[in-house]
């Protein structure tokens, strides 16, 4: 019998999305961006430039495939909400919290790769 997507367990996804598009002021990106962090609790950070952002989160999902279909929505989702400049999804990229992990001990900064709750340029 096959688990349905609301019995299946769950995993938490590490999730970095990049967006760009044309050259907006640095503060409305900035704004923007921390309007957003309070819509979307689980922001740890974003970065930004006046021509793209990053924004990096936790992400609770069965599979990668589901949290990498919530991240590519997540920019346009928010767009009139959080008044965020009208960008594409460049970039998506989405990692266990292993992979994550290692990556924070190979490079030696340890988990936290960014303050969480940061915003800054790129």
């Amino acid at each position: 019998m096959a688990i349905s997507h609301s019995e299946a367990p769950t995993s938490l996804w590490f999730v970095t999305v990049t967006v760009a598009g044309e050259v907006v002021d640095s503060q409305t990106i900035r704004a923007g961006l921390e309007r957003l962090s309070h819509e979307h609790p689980f922001l740890l950070s974003g970065r930004y430039a006046p021509d793209r952002a990053e924004v990096r989160y936790w992400e609770e999902g069965p599979d990668a495939q589901s949290v990498l279909d919530l991240a590519v929505s997540l920019w346009g989702e928010h767009r009139t909400s959080a008044d965020l400049p009208d960008w594409e999804v460049v970039g998506v990229e989405v990692i266990d919290r292993e992979t994550f992990h290692r990556r924070g001990r190979h490079l030696g900064h340890g988990p936290g790769l960014i303050a969480a709750g940061g915003v800054s340029p790129l």
